[in-house]
């Protein structure tokens, strides 16, 4: 079930990064224009201010032990998918020996790990001109998963595995038909496969953006 990621006090936030700076003066203001500028996402809190209705769910918890000279050390591992159905998303990993510990650092990796996703209508059997599916074909791989990403026509649905459908919901994406090789099971190279695969949406620019580069 998808939950409101937990927002940091801005007033008391003091940015580390020239970055953080530029958005707490609001000289910054869009998340497209920081991503336009090729600037990177240093504090979460960055997050905070210019993604505000964000949300967030978990799909994994397991268990990592960690030999060290008084025993083995035990944590717990937490998988969270986060975006806000509207064409952003990320994924992100946190371990602490306490569940909520764990989740608290898997929300805030996650946040520095926030890409845009480009949507459109790239299926030939479809002609609408929205945005409910992908512009062209992506792939993605993590370890020996490898994810395909088709654009499909509206009214199709998401065509995905568990973990995969949840990552293309929160990226807002509607109708996909997805393809995947490897050993799929592993769910953190199984997501991070369909992430990278989403993050090949930007790799290169469409006719479409011609205009706008102008």
């Amino acid at each position: 079930m998808a939950e409101e990621v937990p927002v940091s006090n801005v007033e008391e936030w003091k940015p580390r990064t020239k970055i953080g700076q530029l958005v707490k003066e609001g000289k910054i203001t869009s998340i497209k224009e920081l991503y336009a500028r090729n600037m990177s996402i240093a504090e979460p809190e960055i997050i905070d201010v210019l993604l505000p209705n964000m949300k967030y769910e978990v799909i994994d918890i397991g268990m990592v032990q960690k030999q060290t000279d008084a025993g083995e050390l035990s944590r717990y591992k937490v998988l969270v998918v986060m975006g806000n159905y509207d064409g952003y998303v990320s994924i992100g990993v946190g371990k602490s020996k306490q569940l909520r510990v764990a989740i608290q650092k898997a929300i805030r990796d996650a946040k520095m790990h926030v890409i845009p996703v480009r949507r459109g209508c790239g299926s030939w059997e479809c002609t609408c001109g929205e945005s409910h599916s992908l512009p062209f074909l992506v792939s993605g791989k993590s370890g020996s998963a490898e994810v395909v990403l088709r654009p499909a026509p509206k009214g199709t649905g998401l065509v995905a595995g568990g973990v995969l459908k949840t990552l293309l919901t929160y990226a807002g994406i509607k109708d996909v038909w997805s393809f995947s090789r490897g050993e799929t099971r592993t769910t953190d190279n199984f997501i991070m496969a369909g992430y990278r695969a989403l993050y090949n949406t930007y790799k290169f620019v469409t006719p479409v953006d011609w205009a706008r580069r102008r």
